[in-house]
């Protein structure tokens, strides 16, 4: 079966940067898992996607554009610390989330006061082009109940 939308498909990744160092990598226990077409992956990930079958391998290179996004040069905001999620005690360099209207967004720490906090709002990969190194693992039709969710269950997916 060849990855399609409505169908759910469950990958390996390794993310690198240009210069080849790691950024991030799926757990060997545990793939990540999508519903295909219901743009819950970067836009040019699962374009690449599109098409492939259990056993496939893949590299992908993204620009910043199909990635992270660019990055901002109005991104810094003032908020409360008690806004900042993920920590205790923040200090400048840490990355934070925080809740606005488009959902949780991960931010980095830039200053931090006695109550307000200043953060850079751009994705900590903003303005990167990001290798992702592919091996799709599963490749199914997605349930009548995923389809009504609008996202894969099991593992590596969704948990009810």
């Amino acid at each position: 079966m060849q990855i399609a939308s409505n169908c759910v498909a469950s990958f390996q990744y390794v993310l690198k940067d240009e210069a080849g160092e790691e950024l991030d990598s799926s757990p060997s226990a545990q793939p990540m898992t999508y519903l295909h077409g219901t743009n819950s992956l970067l836009a040019g990930l699962e374009l690449a996607l599109e098409g492939k079958s259990a056993g496939d391998k893949l590299i992908v290179t993204l620009p910043p554009d199909q990635a992270f996004g660019e990055l901002r040069e109005d991104s810094e905001q003032r908020v409360p610390k008690s806004h900042l999620q993920g920590a205790k005690k923040w200090k400048p360099g840490m990355q934070a989330v925080i809740h606005n209207a488009q959902g949780h967004q991960q931010v980095t720490v830039l200053k931090v006061g006695h109550t307000m906090a200043t953060i850079d709002t751009n994705h900590p990969m903003a303005g990167k082009t990001v290798v992702f190194d592919i091996e799709v693992i599963e490749v199914r039709e997605a349930s009548k109940e995923e389809l009504a969710h609008g996202h894969a269950h099991g593992p590596g997916g969704h948990q009810h």
